[in-house]
């Protein structure tokens, strides 16, 4: 049972991924109640166990077995932090080849409000498909926390947080 509004926060392999607990705190202490959904690679990226502690839920990156319960809330919101050109892309055309992809592509079929922190380096920025997808998501609804130009290309220390607590509130 939960206390406040539940949020899917997806995780992909970016360099932010490594400071995600961080993003937890600030979104709990924001009251939310949070759930992290891992890409298979995030997902060995991050620590799972530590994030299970922080959060009181599983990190799901695997799909349920059948007639399995979910052992995560009912989702209020989404957030996708940080953002690869794979997810994004795969996102955009609807596949659903990994437990991520899955749960995003459900809470875009309900409507839930979902906030996208692309972390894309510069030169893939600049694909056709990228952009194609970027306003796919963006016609569906899916609002973009805007990030200063500095931390668009991977490999900068500071994890760009505050800019989805700026989206999330904005929803």
């Amino acid at each position: 049972m939960t206390d406040g509004k539940v949020l899917y926060l997806v995780v992909c392999a970016a360099p932010p991924a490594l400071q995600i607990d961080e993003l937890v705190d600030l979104l709990m202490t924001d009251g939310w109640t949070v759930c992290v959904i891992a890409t298979p690679t995030a997902a060995t990226w991050i620590d799972r166990d530590a994030l299970a502690m922080q959060t009181g839920y599983p990190v799901r990156y695997e799909w349920r077995q059948p007639g399995e319960p979910d052992a995560l809330p009912k989702a209020d919101a989404v957030v996708v932090a940080p953002a690869t050109f794979n997810t994004i892309n795969k996102w955009a055309l609807g596949i659903s080849d990994n437990v991520a992809l899955g749960i995003l592509n459900e809470a875009l079929g309900l409507g839930l409000p979902i906030v996208l922190l692309p972390f894309v380096k510069r030169a893939l920025t600049s694909h056709p498909a990228y952009k194609r997808s970027i306003d796919a998501l963006r016609t569906s609804r899916v609002a973009l926390a805007a990030r200063p130009k500095e931390l668009q290309e991977p490999g900068r220390e500071e994890a760009p947080w505050p800019s989805v607590l700026t989206a999330i509130k904005n929803l």
